[in-house]
């Protein structure tokens, strides 16, 4: 023994003993994890340790060893086999929310919270007392939560025609002031025409041909319907172009999120013969082409 510890020489602290069990594990199931494909394999292997043993990521090293749960390899082994790590968790982050998801819903990913971004500086740059704000397919409600949370005094609309999907929606939207819809974002909220000040969407926008190409967590687990858009992808944006221009008051904003392939082409459906001025692209946090933005004008 060691006197001033009473730990046998070159024995573990007390703090190594209690990190070294799940952070190992953590590092397997890492390993585990790239073999698989997973395209951030150490972060999901810490947010699923973390998930199954109740902390945070920050605080995997104080998990004592008799504390290890291995429910946390049952965890593992559904990510392995590509099931999306907010489906085992059940919540999904996005900007300064925690969303509840799951099957039926498409999982909102990081490249939207740069469109929110942009529409947030936008409406605030409107300065407009109250802004109505319009989010077309709005899935789990990501987008429309968000815009109501950062534009305090914004009244929000939410549409959404996929009623397994609006279920989350309402899940998520419990509490807050964002209204939801169940309809057709193409046709929704007629008694709003000529008065929105941004419309906002998220749309299906992947062609059908390229099925095969889609990410494992998107195909097999993202509803369809939040995915695919007729044989170019743009089908949706093209049905939301005309509800965008009826919805939106003179000088009103539109943003939609498409593929980064797609950049170039939605811009041109926004033109100045269907009523839209300074229709441009705009990069992700990646610099990849992700959103279009227009302004309406009377035709």
């Amino acid at each position: 023994m060691t006197a001033s510890t009473g730990r046998p020489a070159g024995a573990p602290s007390g703090r190594g003993a209690t990190r070294s069990l799940l952070l190992a594990e953590v590092a397997r199931a890492t390993q585990r994890l790239a073999d698989a494909g997973v395209p951030s394999p150490r972060y999901d292997a810490e947010e699923l340790a973390a998930f199954v043993h109740g902390t945070e990521r920050g605080r995997l090293h104080s998990v004592p060893d008799a504390d290890f749960d291995a429910r946390y390899w049952e965890a593992v082994a559904r990510r392995e086999a590509r099931e999306p790590l907010q489906h085992i968790t059940g919540r999904a982050f996005f900007r300064y929310l925690e969303l509840q998801v799951g099957p039926g819903v498409f999982v909102p990913r990081p490249e939207t919270e740069s469109v929110v971004g942009w529409a947030i500086d936008a409406v605030r740059a409107m300065d407009v007392a109250e802004p109505l704000i319009i989010d077309l397919c709005t899935g789990s409600g990501a987008i429309a939560l968000a815009l109501a949370q950062e534009v305090p005094r914004s009244r929000v609309h939410a549409v959404e025609l996929d009623e397994r999907a609006l279920e989350w929606a309402r899940k998520n939207a419990e509490g807050s002031r964002v209204v939801l819809h169940h309809g057709d974002a193409r046709t929704a909220l007629p008694e709003l025409n000529g008065q929105a000040d941004l419309v906002i969407s998220n749309p299906p926008y992947i062609p059908l041909g390229e099925w095969e190409h889609v990410a494992p967590e998107a195909r097999d687990h993202d509803p369809e319907l939040a995915l695919f858009s007729g044989e170019d992808g743009l089908d949706t944006i093209r049905g939301l172009e005309r509800a965008a221009h009826r919805l939106l008051r003179h000088g009103g904003m539109v943003v939609i999120e498409h593929a980064d392939t797609q950049g170039g082409q939605v811009p041109w459906i926004f033109t100045e013969d269907r009523g839209w001025a300074d229709a441009a692209d705009h990069p992700d946090l990646n610099n990849r082409p992700r959103f279009a933005t227009a302004r309406r004008v009377a035709r």
